[in-house]
């Protein structure tokens, strides 16, 4: 069974590493803070090989070259990555890679940036799935288009619903506040805000989330609901998105 470290870095990110037993290979998801992965490595008694990117932002990738030399580890990167560090293998939509014997598939989630990637072990029954999509919201539109991003969040619909969601930042609190505004009459939503609450007053993360929880409560994931359509306006999903994410936007 892999194991998953998980540990805050800079202000709101969160740092994954992921160990396979079997095979002693440690794998970074994205590198925020070189130091912070090298010290945490250090301290579980991981060497790491590999980095897997989702996408080139620095608070993402910035960490790439000092972690690889100080460990020669491999960097798994969609092309974007290539703004702020060399890659060692360029990796797609359809592509597979994998940390021992056990096999991940990418996925393409662009929106955030064109290039954004997502990791899906289906036999661990998770994603790293970056900006893309976070408990109870999405990453800001900086690169794409309404149309993209909504299929970039579709393909994440489609995946098994016990998947868990590792997204990337502690913005749970922020996003439920825009959610409940966004969908005031979900039930679902309202009990799950409340448990955010919960558990950030008691300073515990909130991520990873539940891809079943997500579509029952997540606005950005549900904008082809009729409700959220006459609410926000739109007449395509797509539409609803933009005008949810605007809206977020200026929230």
């Amino acid at each position: 069974m892999l194991e998953i470290h998980q540990f805050a870095c800079l202000s709101d990110n969160y740092g994954f590493l992921v160990h396979d037993p079997d095979s002693e290979e440690t794998l970074c998801i994205d590198t925020p803070d070189a130091d912070a992965y090298l010290r945490e490595a250090a301290a579980k008694g991981w060497q790491i090989t590999q980095i897997w990117n989702t996408h080139w932002h620095p608070d993402h990738a910035g960490g790439n070259a000092a972690i690889k030399a100080a460990t020669g580890c491999t960097i798994v990167a969609p092309a974007e990555v290539e703004r702020l560090s060399p890659i060692d293998r360029m990796v797609k939509h359809g592509d597979t890679v994998t940390v021992g014997e056990r096999e991940a598939r990418v996925i393409d989630v662009g929106g955030h940036t064109n290039g954004h990637i997502a990791y899906h072990l289906p036999e661990a029954g998770i994603a790293f799935v970056g900006d893309s999509v976070f408990a109870l919201g999405c990453g800001r539109m900086f690169e794409g288009e309404p149309q993209q991003f909504w299929a970039s969040l579709e393909r994440i619909r489609a995946l098994p619903p016990q998947t868990m969601l590792y997204c990337a930042h502690e913005y749970t609190q922020s996003n439920a506040r825009f959610a409940l505004h966004a969908d005031p009459d979900n039930l679902d939503l309202q009990l799950y805000a409340a448990e955010i609450d919960d558990r950030r007053a008691r300073r515990e993360p909130t991520v990873p989330t539940k891809l079943e929880r997500e579509l029952l409560t997540n606005p950005f994931l549900r904008a082809d609901r009729e409700d959220l359509r006459n609410r926000w306006g739109g007449t395509q999903p797509h539409e609803t998105f933009a005008k949810l994410r605007a809206a977020k936007d200026n929230y």
